[in-house]
């Protein structure tokens, strides 16, 4: 009976053993998939900012109302992804990523179609609100598909969405003629929808495995995650997040006075075409996608704190010296903080996650709906100010935004993150 029990015990070794191998065989594909359906759906929302200047001359706008319609779509996406990750780690929703791409594809063929200002706002929401159903949960499959890997796996992903941030501004200078053309983009949302349906089937049949991934013990104790006694007190988890939130201000409220008006700046100052302005805002978008991957596996290394520091203060003597640079030497310096920014993201974000790491979706998206948040308010606030003042104003006050880095000091230096993968049980 002994010798029966301890075959069917290695048996289940072997089969746990086999589950964890093909896990691990998925790992690549499934993150390599989740980080081009980033792509595609940040490919479409970043055709919104590209088609402001389209948008402001078809239907006469100011500044404040092309600031009201970013303010529409980062608001409702900021507002709704806390909301929705809440949900999502008591519930998970596999087949929710499918729907919120669906829900973006209808308010992109709205805005192709809108007849007034009031329907492009609306058009705007629903953009919106699909991009708050969709990032809480592909990143929690991200870290699903990490292998241990969180910051790698999480600079994977965003690199995808800032990849597609920057194709979105080429494309439209390519194919967008008028606002009718915006509506061959949806076969990019199709795409996406196709492929989410096969990563919500992977994440619904391995899921629970996955869940088994954890990190180290040892190091949730140092963190103060395992007892009231650690080393990081509730109140000390608390101002560190506080602090996250403050530099993702500094970070997202520069990069919506480049996200949103760069294109306006360059064309005001230095007289160069729409068409130039995108390529520029291109370039530009391309120097963040290439940043984004490197504040992941960096951090994984060094530290998060490290990057954090070097990404935020570090980029404030090149927006200082901005608004007072020639065209060509505005191209270089907006590649070099487009580059050194954007590193912080992904940092930022797997600090949080470790800050608590009960709550992947939650943390998730609370950090998306701040990024959007910032974004959205910085887009309305700086636009208003630009038709009180100009554009040029707007940059030199936004050049001092990066100071906030100098709050990294207070934030605890968690470490490079030891995670082990799951074993099989022993006899």
């Amino acid at each position: 009976m002994a010798s029966g029990t301890n075959l069917h015990t290695v048996e289940s070794q072997a089969r746990a053993a086999a589950r964890a191998q093909a896990a691990t065989k998925a790992v690549f594909p499934i993150l390599l998939s989740i980080s081009f359906c980033h792509l595609l759906n940040d490919t479409v929302q970043s055709l919104i900012p590209a088609i402001y200047p389209l948008l402001k001359t078809s239907f006469h706008l100011n500044y404040g109302q092309v600031g009201r319609i970013a303010l529409t779509l980062q608001l409702t996406a900021s507002l709704l992804q806390p909301v929705v990750g809440l949900y999502t780690d008591r519930r998970p929703q596999p087949y929710s990523l499918a729907v919120g791409m669906g829900i973006t594809m209808v308010g992109l063929l709205a805005f192709a179609m809108a007849p007034t200002y009031l329907t492009i706002l609306a058009a705007a929401a629903f953009v919106g609100l699909g991009s708050a159903v969709f990032h809480p949960e592909s990143s929690r499959v991200a870290r699903m598909a990490s292998g241990g890997q969180h910051g790698m796996a999480q600079s994977v992903f965003q690199v995808g969405g800032n990849a597609g941030s920057a194709i979105g501004p080429l494309l439209a200078f390519i194919f967008i003629k008028g606002q009718a053309n915006i509506a061959w983009f949806s076969v990019l949302a199709l795409l996406a929808i196709a492929l989410l349906m096969n990563i919500g089937a992977w994440f619904r049949k391995n899921r629970a495995l996955h869940a088994k991934t954890v990190v180290d013990p040892e190091h949730l104790v140092s963190l103060g995650s395992l007892h009231p006694h650690a080393a990081l007190s509730n109140r000390q988890i608390g101002q560190s997040l506080a602090i996250l939130i403050a530099l993702m201000f500094s970070k997202f409220f520069y990069l919506a006075s480049v996200m949103s008006y760069y294109t306006f700046y360059l064309m005001n100052k230095f007289q160069i075409t729409i068409q130039n302005a995108q390529l520029h805002l291109f370039l530009f978008l391309g120097a963040v996608a290439a940043g984004t991957f490197i504040g992941g596996p960096v951090g994984d290394r060094v530290g998060r704190k490290l990057v954090i520091w070097c990404s935020i203060l570090g980029v404030l003597p090149f927006t200082l010296v901005l608004p007072y640079a020639n065209l060509v030497w505005t191209s270089i310096l907006s590649v070099v903080i487009g580059l050194i920014l954007a590193s912080a993201f992904s940092a930022i974000l797997v600090y949080a996650q470790e800050l608590m790491p009960g709550r992947i979706g939650a943390v998730s998206g609370l950090f998306f709906g701040v990024a959007f948040g910032m974004g959205g308010v910085g887009a309305a606030i700086l636009g208003r100010l630009a038709d009180r003042t100009s554009i040029d104003f707007v940059y030199h006050v936004c050049a001092y935004l990066p100071a906030i880095g100098i709050l990294t000091a207070f934030l605890p230096d968690l470490g490079p993150v030891k995670v082990r993968e799951p074993k099989p049980a022993t006899a």
